[in-house]
């Protein structure tokens, strides 16, 4: 674990292409909604107002983010499954943790959401083969092409991250 609060797990590190290495992403995303859950299971109000870290998002800004993160990588398989190189539309992620939604709708609201969407994410991309994995979309914001291989594994991170921001906080505050 990393001892920097940005980065409980450190950052994410592309991996060669593995049926194993697959397994084990695809269970990270299958399971996510669950981890998540447990991670802010009985927090009250006040602890979910609490920063990971100085200046970070709250908890319950943490746990829409994944939501909306979740929801754009979705489209962004199902555009590289059906599209050629299609380029992706970035989101400014700082800007949407700020919008009302994310302040008056209960946590529980995307936490549901992230279980069906995670049970239709790994059902589309589960069986697909190692050619399609290669297949690519475009980010104008980084200028970087990324194989849906890659999109996998950084869901898959993404989704740790985040609940070890929780867990890291749970542990350090004492909840």
């Amino acid at each position: 674990m990393s001892e920097d609060l940005r980065y409980p797990i450190g950052s994410y590190v592309p991996q060669p292409f593995s049926h194993r290495q697959k397994e084990e992403w695809l269970l990270d995303l299958k399971f996510l909604p669950e981890e998540l859950e447990l991670a802010v299971q009985n927090l009250d109000a006040a602890q979910l107002e609490e920063p990971y870290r100085p200046g970070g998002w709250n908890l319950k800004q943490v746990v829409h983010h994944v939501a909306d993160s979740h929801m754009n990588a979705y489209m962004r398989f199902k555009l590289g499954l059906t599209e050629t190189h299609p380029t992706i539309k970035p989101y400014e992620e700082q800007f949407w943790a700020t919008l009302n939604d994310v302040d008056t709708v209960p946590i529980n609201v995307s936490l549901t959401l992230l279980h069906a969407l995670h049970q239709r994410l790994v059902a589309t991309i589960k069986d697909i083969s190692e050619e399609q994995w290669e297949r690519t979309v475009f980010h104008p914001a980084s200028k970087k092409e990324m194989s849906l291989w890659f999109l996998l594994g950084m869901y898959a991170w993404h989704g740790k991250h985040h609940v070890r921001h929780i867990t890291a906080l749970r542990e350090k505050m004492g909840w």
